[in-house]
């Protein structure tokens, strides 16, 4: 069953703009040709999954020539199933998954299961793991299943069928893999393929939609299509690889035509609020605004949400952490940010809020943070004039109505990818390339939300182990005893886990990380270069983020630094 999209479906109306004589025959010429598409591809993947476990099966202990050439292999297998990548992510998703994994284990919630890491990802790992001749058995398992898997595909068409409508959203959800996760390098950050995998997908795109395109004229499919083909082409290196100049000048308008839609991933309203829990809850949002400065929410009439979500702090504290209400302790974790808050599937750094609603409600009864009870809160407010006979459902809905337009969207970078190439200075646009290229931020904070909403479907919510210390002194690292979301969903693999928060505005909202450990955005951007905790030292088994070392320069980390500035909303 495919899963409701919170990205937009693809607008057909751009069918209009056709050269086809009929429906019918647009119908045939789409859906045929694109099945004798994967027909075609299909041998040619098989063959680089069978010269890949050759490879495999020729590495000897000690000889590295034997595991580069198999690493040689694996890109060149990696980019052979980009090319029907749109097609089976679609279509049949477990037998993409089989093949692109990601190389950890996913955890299938409410059911507290979790699936092995398997497939291309898997194998990247292993291969440039220190270890990796001891890990030959499991690289020989998992290419036999890659081979077996692949050599099966042609089945999966028995009495198959599709309409044009889907082969279209095929294509539209791989464009935004395109964006988001191929040039990113998210599925293959050690190999760091991603360009030429990237070329290899919008070719496929470019032969699927051959029925609407026609001569190259500028400002048409065929041209950006083209051209973007001609970019990855000719500009093939990972780390200089020019990603703003790819999403503007070609991605983003050939989405727009696809589309026809002036809208593209970097729109605000791209990604619907209306897909993410009780979003059509009927809450009064100016209620809202007057009950989040209310210090009569709190048990001692002394605190309310703007307390510690300040709105001239872009809804953050400056603090490390703040204080319990009634003590001079400090609270367990650092205050988040709300801007954006709405874009995320759960609440609060372990996830244990299933809306903002359930985060509001949570907020309040606890005696940490408001310390309210239901009786006296609401005796407090039905005695103010403001409030009247206002009932904890309204006060439930009309906070989360308020956070819900927390949203912005005007920072430097939303303004200069929506047109204006003077919103952001060169270093800035350096540092964005940087982001979502060598420094392999966009790979865990994706487009365009920069939060851990996982693309194309921007469906759910992803949680990370970075090993975060205690401290900041990453020369003498202290480990962190929070167990972040294993306290709230009590599996071994979610130990040290925290949902992956929006980066925007992080330039003015120090300090960072779960407990605030770290004081300012070097000492962060150092962390993640050597590689979170297990790159500094740190016991972390579970760690999800790569220990490999980034080794970004220092001029590299001030232009980073500068893209997080262009993340900063005007006030």
């Amino acid at each position: 069953m495919r899963l409701k999209l919170a990205f937009p479906c693809v607008c057909v109306l751009l069918l209009l703009a056709v050269m086809l004589t009929s429906q019918g025959e647009r119908h045939a010429a789409v859906t045929e040709g694109t099945i004798g598409y994967f027909k075609r591809q299909q041998p040619l993947f098989v063959a680089s999954a069978v010269e890949l476990k050759h490879r495999i099966d020729a590495i000897k202990e000690g000889d590295s020539t034997t595991v580069s050439a198999a690493r040689a292999s694996l890109q060149v297998c990696r980019v052979r199933y980009k090319a029907i990548a749109f097609f089976l992510e679609y279509f049949f998703t477990s037998e993409a998954y089989v093949f692109n994994a990601p190389a950890k284990y996913e955890i299938e919630e409410p059911y507290i299961e979790y699936e092995e890491p398997v497939g291309l990802q898997q194998i990247e790992a292993l291969l440039y793991d220190p270890a990796v001749y001891q890990h030959k058995e499991e690289l020989e398992a998992q290419a036999t299943v890659l081979v077996q898997t692949a050599q099966d595909l042609l089945s999966l068409l028995y009495q198959f069928s599709a309409t044009e409508r889907q082969v279209l959203e095929s294509v539209q959800q791989e464009l935004v893999r395109i964006m988001a996760l191929y040039i990113t390098g998210y599925d293959a950050p050690l190999l760091k393929s991603g360009i030429a995998e990237a070329r290899s997908s919008l070719q496929a795109i470019d032969t699927v939609l051959m029925p609407y395109t026609g001569f190259e004229k500028k400002d048409s499919i065929t041209y950006y299509l083209r051209q973007g083909i001609q970019m990855l082409h000719t500009h093939p290196d990972f780390d200089s690889f020019d990603r703003l100049s790819f999403l503007v000048n070609y991605a983003l308008p050939l989405q727009r035509l696809i589309l026809n839609s002036q809208h593209d991933l970097f729109s605000p309203s791209t990604i619907s609020k209306d897909k993410f829990p009780h979003s059509d809850s009927p809450g009064d949002t100016a209620l809202g605004r007057r009950l989040f400065f209310e210090k009569a929410l709190s048990g001692n009439n002394t605190r309310s949400c703007a307390t510690c979500h300040q709105p001239d702090r872009y809804f953050s504290d400056g603090l490390s952490r703040n204080k319990i209400i009634n003590s001079n302790e400090a609270l367990p974790r650092h205050t988040p940010g709300l801007l954006y808050a709405c874009y995320q599937y759960s609440q609060f750094w372990d996830g244990s809020a299933a809306s903002l609603e359930d985060q509001v409600l949570k907020v309040l009864h606890s005696p940490q943070e408001m310390d309210a009870r239901d009786d006296t809160l609401l005796q407090r407010l039905q005695g103010l004039p403001a409030y009247g006979h206002i009932t904890l459902p309204q006060v439930q809905a009309s906070l989360a109505a308020y956070l819900r337009t927390l949203t912005p969207f005007d920072a430097p970078f939303d303004r200069y990818m929506a047109g204006n190439r003077q919103a952001m200075t060169e270093e800035k646009k350096r540092g964005g390339n940087i982001f979502m290229g060598k420094g392999q931020c966009a790979t865990c904070h994706f487009a365009p939300l920069f939060n851990g909403l996982i693309p194309p479907l921007y469906n759910r919510t992803e949680f990370e182990v970075l090993g975060t210390p205690a401290n900041d002194d990453l020369l003498h690292p202290l480990a962190d005893n929070d167990s972040g979301r294993l306290a709230f969903f009590p599996i071994d693999f979610y130990k040290g886990a925290f949902k992956t928060p929006t980066v925007r505005n992080t330039a003015p909202t120090a300090p960072y990380m779960h407990n605030g450990a770290f004081r300012t955005m070097e000492q962060v951007i150092e962390f993640y270069d050597k590689g979170g905790g297990n790159g500094i030292g740190l016991s972390v088994p579970n760690q999800t983020l790569s220990a490999a070392a980034l080794h970004l320069t220092n001029e590299e980390k001030k232009a980073l630094i500068a893209f997080m500035e262009a993340l900063t909303d005007g006030k």
